[in-house]
């Protein structure tokens, strides 16, 4: 069995592939104790273009999103991506800090997740079209999202976020600390 319990396991666990270059950014909760460990992540992981942000707080825990900012702002400023997402109301926001400030606002404010949080974490946007358009329903493969179109692609993609954690948690487990599997100073 394998425990999350720390922030950087936490880290790991759940944004390996963000953090080894394979995708844009990584959503995840943390208690409040842990979000403390937010600021000196970023400090030290900064110059390799990491950042994680604070997207929302419930009474235990904190909502953040970890993100390579090249990475996502590259995939977000992509002409299909832009067009959706302007639909969704960004079209005044220019910068990748302000297109966050709106999804942490329409995260906080809605019941359940904003369907362009997709956009964010990479999902191609034909699956996020589908699960619009089957509100969540009728897909043919269900993994990291729900997989509407491409179901071989999806399913090679999960298989390399899957190799991306476990070569994280398992250098984690050696004893290494995030910033040392990373090779952060």
């Amino acid at each position: 069995m394998f425990y999350t319990d720390s922030f950087e396991m936490k880290l790991a666990y759940h944004s390996a592939p963000s953090l080894l270059g394979i995708k844009p950014a990584n959503l995840f909760s943390v208690t409040r104790k842990q979000a403390g460990q937010v600021e000196e992540f970023n400090m030290r992981a900064s110059h390799r273009g990491f950042k994680i942000r604070v997207m929302c707080e419930c009474n235990e825990r904190v909502l953040v999103i970890l993100y390579n900012e090249k990475m996502l702002s590259t995939q977000l400023d992509d002409p299909v991506r832009k067009e959706l997402l302007d639909s969704f109301g960004y079209a005044e926001c220019k910068t990748l800090e302000a297109k966050l400030d709106m999804l942490s606002k329409a995260i906080s404010s809605c019941d359940g997740f904003p369907h362009e949080i997709g956009l964010f974490l990479g999902y191609p946007v034909p699956d996020v079209t589908g699960f619009i358009e089957n509100a969540g329903r009728d897909y043919i493969f269900s993994g990291y999202w729900k997989v509407y179109h491409e179901e071989n692609k999806a399913r090679r993609t999960f298989g390399n976020y899957e190799k991306c954690r476990k070569f994280l948690v398992a250098k984690l487990s050696q004893g290494k600390d995030i910033y040392e599997a990373l090779k952060i100073a």
